[in-house]
């Protein structure tokens, strides 16, 4: 056996222990974000009770703007939610398919907050107001398509 067949396996088997090293320094990280996520969950909810607390105690909770607020926050709370578990589905290197799904719900729930949230008055041009509005319901529409597709091709 040549030395060059040699050094090639020393040199393959390093390569192996580096990204062996890598990956599971990633995963590490993995886990660490989604731990970050949870408790940014647990933050998001408590501040979201005691806004609510806040509110009703203020008589301001029948502000239709007040609970529009509201709801902005309990849906950015399911996007943490979604990407909390896509983190946990990448990490556990689950099915594309499954991870796909995720990624559609954490969209579909994004763009319904922006669309919650739309004020066309904050627009100067009413062009600006009606493209942006377009636009949101263009992604809604395409992330609707992809998990439909997604759905009926599981069978």
């Amino acid at each position: 056996m040549s030395d060059d067949g040699i050094t090639d396996r020393v040199e393959e088997n390093r390569f192996d222990r580096l990204v062996s090293i890598s990956e599971r320094l990633l995963g590490g990280i993995e886990i660490i974000a989604a731990y970050v996520l949870v408790v940014l969950f647990a933050v998001g909810v408590f501040d979201l009770s005691l806004q609510i607390v806040q509110r009703t105690l203020s008589g301001a909770i029948t502000d239709p703007l007040v609970v529009v607020g509201f709801i902005d926050t309990a849906l950015l709370l399911f996007i943490i939610v979604e990407v909390y578990q896509t983190v946990v589905a990448y990490a556990q290197e689950s099915e594309t398919r499954e991870i796909v799904q995720l990624v559609a719900y954490t969209g579909i729930i994004a763009m319904v907050r922006k669309v919650i949230i739309f004020r066309s008055e904050v627009y100067d041009d009413k062009g600006d107001a009606l493209l942006t509005a377009g636009s949101y319901a263009l992604l809604l529409l395409v992330l609707g398509i992809l998990l439909y597709i997604e759905r009926t091709t599981r069978q």
